[in-house]
């Protein structure tokens, strides 16, 4: 979900021309795995400082196709979610590991 100062940005016509155009490119492959992508990620991400940068928000240099599973590494990766100590069984549940 876009944040609140990006959703006008989001909603324009210039980023869904852009948007398309960058992932048939990319023959709307992620590039990092090869599986369908989904997200045209910016690379540097957007801020309110940058949001009127057309270098940073249309440039095809900033862009990167994605699959949901690569974008939310990207996004989550400053987080640790894994961990060593638990594991889920084979009914699905939560299990503390051996």
């Amino acid at each position: 979900m876009a944040r609140e100062f990006a959703r006008k940005f989001y909603n324009s016509k210039a980023w869904k021309k852009c948007r398309e155009a960058y992932k048939q490119s990319v023959y709307g492959l992620c590039e990092r795995c090869g599986q369908p992508g989904d997200e045209v990620h910016h690379k540097i991400y957007l801020t309110p400082d940058n949001m009127n940068d057309p270098e940073v928000t249309l440039s095809w240099d900033n862009l990167e196709l994605l699959c949901a599973s690569c974008h939310s590494k990207e996004h989550m990766s400053k987080y640790d979610v894994v961990r060593e100590d638990v594991m889920f069984d084979e009914n699905g549940d939560l299990i503390r590991s051996e």
